[in-house]
């Protein structure tokens, strides 16, 4: 038999009541009164009839009293509930959805400056700190190169078909020869003409364990240390952040838990996380306060659509964090349309 959610076992006195608590939350940060509710809503109550039905409501885990005296505030519970199952979601706005097109001009600027302004715009709009995840580049690959720089320094290097080059610096292991390097990037080219990375690297552990006797111990260590960096993603800036003073003004009050967001942020890390919380759901997906796993802020809230190519895979996301007292209701409809709008803008492009 199913369980009865809290909203089920909210009359509708207690759900308007609920329902106004968090939006007077969210519009001012303040803990909400009873006497400030009275004027709200549509029913005419006493302020004693309001307490009695929000104390039932922070019983039900819905509700928070900062101090004894203040008024209640939504709980993380609270937020849930109301996002998933009481929140009206706004459309875009003209000045909104302007502001996000004007970044998608016509000079046709590179991938990396179109999402850099997209970022920017996102988090000048939503007044919070925006992430855009850019995709990966998954052209097929023409030559791979690996180029010795000293005793524990050599550099890979990657040739796209598109003309695109990567190369990472990495420590070898120890030994490594001219001979073996030559070796090692032979191997890899055999294997890698036509192959995007991605494809590569599904080929790589195979090739060498049934290729063992034809490929040098070093040079297969070479190999598999040189493609390693491919797999760390925090060697690759795909992160782009903006706005992290924004939390400064919205949340002045904390500044060491914003320090500790401004810390991760920073080092950009968890980056394919992020890209899996939105691969998990369609569309916009929201987390709130301890639910957010990839950042240590246990109380702020994350926005995030994925947006995909032309072949409607998932290549990259954009987001907005910012404090659990977000505007969801705008904020939810601007990063799903400028989701939207970046996959249409980069699937029609070559490269």
């Amino acid at each position: 038999m199913d369980q009865k959610t809290p909203l089920q076992d909210m009359n509708d006195r207690s759900r308007e009541i609920f329902r106004r608590v968090v939006e007077i939350y969210l519009e001012t940060g303040e803990p909400v009164g009873s006497r400030t509710l009275t004027r709200a809503l549509s029913e005419r109550l006493s302020a004693a009839t309001v307490r009695n039905v929000m104390q039932d409501l922070e019983l039900m885990g819905l509700l928070d009293s900062p101090h004894v005296s203040a008024g209640r505030m939504p709980s993380q519970q609270g937020l849930r509930l109301f996002v998933d199952g009481m929140m009206e979601v706004d459309t875009v706005n003209a000045t909104d959805r302007a502001a996000i097109d004007q970044t998608l001009g016509n000079d046709d600027p590179e991938t990396g400056v179109l999402l850099d302004r997209v970022s920017t715009a996102l988090s000048s709009i939503t007044r919070g700190a925006s992430l855009v995840l850019m995709p990966k580049h998954e052209a097929p690959i023409r030559h791979i190169e690996f180029v010795s720089l000293g005793a524990d320094r050599a550099l890979v290097v990657l040739v796209f078909a598109d003309g695109h080059v990567e190369n990472r610096l990495f420590t070898p292991p120890v030994g490594q020869t001219p001979s073996s390097m030559r070796e090692a990037g032979n191997f890899l080219n055999a294997m890698a003409e036509g192959k995007t990375l991605s494809e590569l690297r599904g080929h790589i552990g195979r090739e060498i364990a049934s290729r063992r006797q034809e490929l040098d111990v070093l040079a297969a260590e070479l190999v598999q240390s040189g493609m390693a960096l491919w797999d760390t993603e925090s060697h690759d800036p795909r992160l782009i952040v903006r706005g992290r003073a924004n939390l400064l003004d919205q949340e002045a009050a904390d500044l060491d838990r914003i320090r500790v967001l401004f810390d991760d942020l920073e080092r950009k890390r968890d980056i394919v996380e992020f890209l899996e919380l939105a691969e998990k759901g369609d569309g916009v997906r929201i987390f709130i306060g301890s639910e957010n796993k990839l950042f240590s802020l246990s109380g702020s809230a994350l926005v995030v659509s994925p947006y995909m190519n032309a072949d409607r895979k998932i290549v990259g996301a954009v987001g907005v964090i910012g404090p659990t007292r977000l505007n969801y209701g705008r904020i939810v409809p601007i990063v799903d349309y400028t989701a939207q709008l970046v996959g249409r803008v980069l699937s029609g492009r070559k490269g």
